[in-house]
């Protein structure tokens, strides 16, 4: 049975899933590693969400608050061997039930093309591709999504 945790970036366990993170897109980012891991620090994000299945820590995804009712989904990560289960379908549509709790109205997020799975996710999930915005605006190898979120 999957269970998931509402939480922000004290909780232990995802602490050590984005350290888990971080080593694999450092193996797929290769020489951009640097560029992307500046935007993806951890400290303050209040909106954190784990899933564990009989206490252990499978995965885990974030998001962090944007003017005009616009969230940004972080640290989006799934253990290997736990991936292609539908886990992180739905820590996504967690976070996204709670940003819409706290009226946010859309969520915008960017992956690397090194990144299909997590590319074929947000497909699934409904998410669109959109320019890229913000510090990825002019990265060749960052895919931009967004979703416009409905009330649930």
């Amino acid at each position: 049975m999957i269970r998931l945790q509402r939480t922000n970036f004290t909780n232990k366990d995802f602490v050590k899933l984005v350290e888990f993170l971080d080593a694999d897109l450092k193996i797929r980012d290769g020489a951009d590693h640097d560029f992307y891991d500046q935007f993806n620090k951890i400290n303050g994000l209040q909106h954190v969400v784990i899933a564990y299945e009989n206490e252990k820590p499978l995965g885990c995804g974030a998001f962090k608050m944007h003017p005009e009712n616009v969230v940004e989904i972080k640290r989006m990560y799934m253990a290997p061997s736990y991936r292609r289960r539908g886990i992180a379908a739905k820590i996504l549509n967690e976070l996204e039930t709670w940003a819409t709790e706290i009226h946010q109205q859309k969520c915008i997020l960017e992956t690397g093309k090194q990144q299909p799975e997590a590319i074929e996710l947000y497909k699934k999930c409904g998410y669109s591709i959109t320019a890229n915005f913000g510090f990825y605006e002019n990265v060749e190898n960052s895919v931009c999504f967004e979703k416009l979120l409905q009330k649930k």
